[in-house]
């Protein structure tokens, strides 16, 4: 049974996300981020999930990572929703779809770091993509509505057996603690 805060509050939606360079954004299931011309694949399949106004989580729905940016541009997947899988999503003229780190910019400019692809399908390191080139343009192709609960920054979910949390775990180290002697 599920406790009344667990219970899903955000509408987002599972979709498939073809890039202006003819590839769908796919996260194979050992977390590799790349481009697929599968358009039925269920590797190319990711939640939307809202987290703040116009950011999204983009959660494989195979693997459950999260798709993040790293401080040097370069996406990876991420077991645990951090404040790196937070993308800006803004629609680009007509209606391409870009998604921009909410976490790190160029330093002199101010320039969004986007995610990108390139024309053989390959990631880019998101300071080299620009958001007017089709490499950051995506059409959102959507599958169905779901509702998520909100990807908590603090509760890590253990995988194997599930966890009564009383108040929140303390960060240390970056791994969760959990008050209760279990």
């Amino acid at each position: 049974n599920i406790s009344e805060d667990k219970k899903p509050q955000l509408k987002g939606i599972v979709t498939r996300l073809f890039s202006q360079q003819g590839f769908y954004l796919q996260m194979q299931p050992n977390g590799t981020i790349d481009g697929s011309k599968d358009e039925n694949s269920d590797y190319t399949l990711f939640n939307l999930i809202p987290v703040g106004l116009r950011v999204v989580a983009i959660q494989g729905v195979k693997s459950g990572f999260y798709i993040a940016m790293n401080g040097e541009g370069m996406l990876y997947s991420s077991e645990m929703f951090t404040p790196e899988c937070r993308f800006k999503e803004s629609v680009f003229e007509n209606y391409y779809v870009i998604y921009s780190s909410t976490v790190y910019r160029q330093q002199e400019s101010g320039r969004a770091w986007f995610l990108g692809l390139t024309k053989e399908g390959q990631v880019m390191k998101g300071n080299r993509v620009k958001k007017t080139k089709p490499s950051s343009h995506f059409v959102p192709r959507p599958i169905e509505v779901c509702m998520y609960r909100e990807p908590s920054l603090h509760e890590i979910e253990d995988k194997h057996r599930s966890r009564k949390s009383s108040g929140t775990p303390t960060m240390n180290g970056g791994k969760a603690v959990n008050q209760d002697s279990t």
